[in-house]
């Protein structure tokens, strides 16, 4: 086992003045979660079961599957388990479990570990309750041998096991070993919900004090002895190669150990990051793009609405559209368009790969486990369970770390195999490499018709939809794209709640373009909730129809998605009017969406000044999601949907100039500041349901509630993301 040093000085305490601390450590020590335990280098951990393991400090150590990249599953699962433990919070802590599919596979997935789609608590949920109750049914059987007692009169409360009738008790750590020593119980018994006492009450987060006090351990922290900083020169169009370079003056460059062309560019290695920069910018490279991807963001566009005009597969067919438009008598129709989106995480892609004489090393914010570690075992020829993946923790992804190709994980073990793996390689991604990196949201364009008879009676809809496939070429392609049609391309759209009697739902999807996509927050949803709801608002205007109104009667069989509507309307004031000042125009709108088996409804309202620039006022919220786990990180995760959609939709964007993606750092890609924040109020529906995903469907209906409020407001619906604020001008 090889030594890992962390240098990892609290930002916060260098403020402060304090000198610096190192730490010394072996590897298993670097988990996220594990600084927590550094005062309790003495205790001896005893593995219960694969997620649970008690020290004799009488810590209880909880491993997650899933990786922490700030939406709280570390906290989520860790609540679950230690509920039907009985642990005392106060003790428990939590560790990335290893890359194990056999054990610590996404029930959901299959055979596969992973975080993604908003699954964590909810393919968790019945799994870890059952290691935590089996855990619990351990301690007591333990304990009843030790005192002679019976089981059935054995309490535990917050870490103690104990026995009314001897006055006997006992510690969890005092009673580990012999628990893990007793037979698994093969008939588990669940609490009952009403005796919860974790989950549902506000259980604070396991990963907050480390990282407010810097102590968490992230995939810049990981230094390792004879470790170089990597920096890659990528080609400037997706799919050019290296035709030649020049790495005299970036050698020359002090700190600079070593220039290596891989497959992806061209690697300078270096004592330090800002050396491999240096040495980066003073690289000579020639690049061939002569099959390179050359189109522009409007050429795209103008490609895909020429294809609008032809039928594409069909993804969902009810009733007959054909007739239903032919003897219409009033058609609405419109087209939106969206752009391609970068993740814009905080923490760049990074990642730190070690290789070893049995097998390799890797340190990063882990979140495509079996994937990753299948492909990096190919490139090294090694079996799969010869690749440690250390997870640590992700600062944000909203699925950019879960690449279906491992694009940065391969890139920086290419860079390992190129040095003949003489030295651990951190690779670092500047804002620049991430922003222009590829794996974006696709860019669509949506076109839209509605039917109405002559009664004013809702009776048609057909939807086109036009854009790349993300799962096309995945390992996810076999099961999640059938009969031509990618599920994520259509999803929000094809599945829509509302009882329209003819529907017709259809899709394009190029396969020239060669802009590499990946889900995105909310994936397809976070296109079509938008076209949907906004065009549904227009539709309702069509008819003379109040929105919230139009919707409710079209979602009868649909009870989850109308509660989650009347509950926001009404916490809302919906119908009651909004003050504007002078000069100013005010609106208030809505719009509802399923995605990841959770409803969540947003009415926004917003204020138009005279120039045309939108300010978001407030946005109530109501969400139906299952058992509310942690009703506080529930809440966190609305209002950081809402900041991250309303980024997407103000200013999102990234565009394409012959080939070359325009934006580069924030300057042209700029996220929500915090005084454009508006005020957000969550309301979660009361469930006893298990739980479903919460990440996630937050995001989708965010976009279209405001822009709903905008038409209110206004008269005009935007029909292209970003917004453009010139065609609202007084």
């Amino acid at each position: 086992m090889s030594e890992i040093i962390i240098e990892n000085l609290s930002r916060r305490r260098f403020l402060q003045g304090s000198a610096g601390l190192t730490l010394g450590f072996c590897l298993p020590a670097i988990a996220a979660g594990a600084a927590g335990k550094l005062g309790a280098a003495a205790a001896v951990d005893t593995e219960i079961n694969a997620f649970l393991k008690i020290g004799t400090d009488n810590s209880v150590t909880i491993l997650s599957k899933h990786l922490e990249m700030g939406q709280g599953s570390y906290t989520g699962l860790a609540t679950i388990l230690a509920e039907e433990l009985d642990a005392d919070w106060k003790l428990v802590r939590v560790e990335g479990a290893p890359a194990d599919a056999k054990r610590y596979n996404n029930t959901f997935w299959g055979p596969a570990q992973g975080t993604g789609g908003s699954t964590a608590m909810a393919n968790s949920w019945e799994q870890m309750r059952k290691a935590g109750a089996s855990g619990r049914a351990m301690l007591v059987s333990a304990a009843a041998k030790r005192w002679n007692v019976g089981a059935a009169d054995i309490v535990v409360r917050d870490g103690i096991v104990s026995h009314a009738g001897s006055g006997r008790q006992a510690s969890f750590g005092e009673l580990a070993q012999d628990a893990a020593r007793e037979t698994v119980p093969a008939d588990i018994k669940l609490k009952d919900p009403k005796d919860f006492r974790l989950i549902g009450k506000q259980a604070r987060r396991k990963d907050s004090a480390a990282k407010t006090n810097g102590t968490a351990q992230f995939t810049q922290d990981v230094f390792l002895p004879g470790m170089l900083v990597a920096v890659v020169a990528h080609p400037p169009l997706f799919g050019a190669t290296v035709k030649s370079f020049d790495a005299s003056k970036a050698r020359a460059v002090k700190g600079v150990v070593d220039v290596v062309q891989i497959p992806q560019g061209v690697a300078v290695l270096a004592t330090d990051t800002w050396s491999a920069k240096k040495g980066r910018d003073a690289l000579s490279v020639s690049w061939d793009d002569s099959k390179a991807f050359k189109l522009g963001s409007d050429e795209i566009l103008a490609k895909y609405k020429e294809m609008a005009k032809k039928p594409g597969l069909v993804a969902a067919n009810k009733g007959d559209t054909a007739k239903t438009f032919a003897g219409a008598a009033k058609v609405v129709s419109a087209s939106f368009d969206f752009p391609y989106l970068a993740h814009a995480a905080m923490e760049p892609m990074n990642c730190v790969v070690q290789l070893k004489a049995d097998g390799c090393d890797v340190w990063n914010g882990e979140q495509f486990q079996t994937v990753d570690q299948g492909r990096v075992a190919a490139l090294f020829g090694l079996k799969p369970e010869q690749v440690k993946l250390n997870m640590l923790y992700a600062g944000g992804s909203f699925g950019r770390r879960a690449c279906t190709h491992s694009d940065y994980v391969l890139e920086a073990a290419h860079i390992v195999k190129a040095i003949n793996g003489k030295a651990p390689v951190k690779l670092v991604w500047l804002r620049e490499d991430d922003m222009r990196g590829g794996y974006y949201r696709p860019l669509f364009h949506h076109a839209l018709e509605a039917a109405l008879d002559g009664n004013g009676k809702l009776v048609g809809w057909r939807h086109r939809l036009v854009g790349q496939s993300i799962l096309t070429g995945s390992p996810f392609e076999a099961m999640m794209v059938k009969d031509g049609i990618d599920h994520v391309s259509v999803e929000g759209a094809s599945n829509l709640p509302y009882a329209i009697p003819n529907l017709t739902v259809d899709l394009h999807t190029p396969t020239d373009i060669g802009v590499p996509v990946l889900w995105w927050r909310s994936v397809g949803s976070s296109h079509t909730a938008y076209s949907t709801e906004v065009f549904l608002d227009q539709v309702a205007a069509a008819m003379s129809k109040d929105p919230v109104a139009l919707r409710l009667e079209l979602l009868a069989e649909h009870p989850h998605h109308a509660g989650v509507l009347k509950l926001a309307a009404e916490k809302a004031n919906w119908g009651t009017p909004l003050k504007a000042a002078a000069g100013e125009r005010r609106g208030r709108g809505v719009a509802v969406h399923e995605s990841f088996n959770s409803f969540v409804a947003h009415v926004a309202e917003v204020t138009i000044k005279k120039d045309g620039s939108i300010r978001v006022d407030r946005v109530v919220s109501a969400v139906d999601c299952g058992t509310a786990i942690n009703p506080d990180n529930i809440r966190s995760q609305v209002e950081g949907s809402v900041g991250f959609a309303l980024s997407a939709a103000m200013s999102g964007e990234i565009t394409l100039k012959g080939g070359r993606v325009e934006q580069g750092n924030f300057d042209g890609y700029p996220v929500l500041r915090i005084g454009d924040m508006p005020r957000v109020e969550v309301h979660i529906v009361p469930s006893a349901l298990a739980p479903t995903g919460i990440g996630e469907p937050g995001v989708p209906p965010v976009a279209p509630a405001v822009a709903n409020a905008i038409a209110a407001a206004t008269g005009k619906f935007l029909t292209r993301l970003p917004f453009n604020t010139t065609d609202l001008v007084a």
